[in-house]
């Protein structure tokens, strides 16, 4: 799959959803929970010193429980780590803010770059970097306010904002109707209480939920 049909995939689904966990297992039942529901697009986080180690286990696992799942991973800040994880096997790459480095390494890889951007300057630098999908970081703090007032200085760009996007149907409207391709959403979807607990049947049905939520917004 080349990197247009990824982030095709992104934004038909809709919704990307991210997360961490130090333990091999934990990780793979999240997973899987999110592919029941209907995911099959999913962000692995670099977050603990066992990322690289659950994301190649993810990796391994994925055809045998998981298959036609694209696993991406996010949080990356250098160009080891994008290395470390491309050799792994990762699908896209997924930065927190817009590291020019990072960019050439992973555009040379023929790898899916999506920086994280909070300003216009930001967004035109990444743009001229080869950026055609990036994440508005952090959303909360932007609001779909920012995505209305900037997405027609950027028709080429497809934009999905990650921090603070509600599980509300109220919230994620006004979102896409700020005119986003799809929104990431990590703890307010996958908790440090359903992780704690491993309600994995309940992370499946709030994102089930959230998926439908947003189809029927996309009609």
């Amino acid at each position: 799959m080349d990197n247009q049909q990824i982030i095709q995939s992104i934004t038909t689904q809709g919704m990307l959803p991210l997360y961490y966990h130090e333990d091999a297992t934990v990780t793979l039942e999240v997973a899987k929970a999110l592919y029941t529901a209907g995911v099959r697009v999913i962000e692995y986080t670099n977050r603990g010193e066992k990322a690289l180690d659950n994301f190649k286990y993810l990796l391994a696992q994925r055809d045998v429980a998981m298959p036609g799942m694209l696993l991406g991973i996010g949080t990356i800040k250098t160009v080891a780590h994008a290395e470390a994880f491309i050799e792994a096997g990762a699908d896209f790459i997924i930065c927190p803010g817009m590291i020019p480095e990072v960019a050439h390494y992973v555009h040379g890889k023929g790898k899916l770059w999506v920086p994280g951007c909070m300003t216009s300057t930001e967004i035109m630098v990444a743009e001229q970097l080869g950026a055609t999908f990036i994440k508005l970081f952090p959303g909360n703090l932007l609001g779909p306010g920012f995505v209305s007032a900037i997405k027609e200085l950027f028709p080429a760009i497809a934009f999905m904002p990650t921090g603070g996007v509600e599980l509300e149907e109220a919230n994620i409207q006004a979102w896409f109707s700020a005119g986003v391709k799809a929104v990431g959403m990590g703890s307010k979807l996958i908790t440090k209480t359903l992780l704690e607990k491993k309600e994995y049947t309940t992370i499946s049905e709030q994102t089930k939920n959230v998926l439908n939520i947003i189809q029927r917004i996309k009609r």
